[in-house]
This record gives structure tokens, C-alpha cells and sequence, in this order.
């Protein structure tokens, strides 16, 4: 399995962007039956739980409740995280894991930088 996370780029505050997570090298039933998480890592800070994807059910950091949601799209085996009234605190590099078959997959950073 196999990720890439695209949709990363520069807006200002209170923008929106849509970041997606897209999966190769997966059938339809490990992709649904995934957890999937997305995480963001500031400069000089630790890496943090942005969101969870699991069933049905999706949870997120208090930074971004409200203002972030999960969501996938099982027949283009890819996982969203839309971002809405962005503010400079969300800068960062985004990734996305999968939890598929007991095993962890991560995929490469997708940067975030909000101006104020």
C-alpha cells in the first residue's frame, strides 16, 4: 500500500483547502476497512493528531473541531481532509497513515502555510 497526500499549498486565514490522500496497491475491502488518520507537524514542534477516520465515526483534535472534516471516497480509494477558515496556526507539513491489516502505512507530507 502505497499513499500520496496532494492539495497543500499557501492561502490566506480564513481560507479553505482540501487535501486528499489517495492509496495505490489496495483492494476496495482493505481500503474501506482502513482507520485513517491525518497528522500536521509545525516548525519546531511535535507532530499532532489532526483527525481519525474509522468506520463510520471520525474524531478530531480540539485545534480544528469544527473547522475540519475527514471524509472518503472508497471507489477512487481516496481519503479527504477539508479544511475550512484556516488560520496561521494551521501551517504545516499534513500526512496521512492508514491502519489497514494490522499494519501502519504512511504517506508523504503535503505542506500547509496560511498567512495571516
Amino acid at each position: 500500500v502505497q499513499l500520496q497526500a496532494s492539495g497543500g499549498g499557501l492561502v490566506q486565514a480564513g481560507g479553505s483547502l482540501r487535501l486528499s490522500c489517495k492509496a495505490s496497491g489496495t483492494i476496495l475491502s482493505e481500503f474501506s476497512s482502513g482507520a485513517w488518520e491525518w497528522y500536521r507537524q509545525a516548525p519546531g514542534k511535535q507532530r499532532e493528531l489532526v483527525g481519525s477516520l474509522s468506520g463510520g465515526s471520525t474524531t478530531y483534535g480540539d485545534a480544528v473541531k469544527g473547522r475540519f472534516t475527514i471524509s472518503r471516497d472508497n471507489a477512487k480509494r481516496t481519503v479527504y481532509l477539508q479544511m475550512n477558515s484556516l488560520k496561521p496556526e494551521d501551517t504545516g507539513v499534513y500526512s496521512c497513515k492508514a491502519f489497514i491489516y494490522s499494519r501502519d502505512y504512511w504517506g508523504r507530507g503535503t505542506q500547509v502555510t496560511v498567512s495571516s
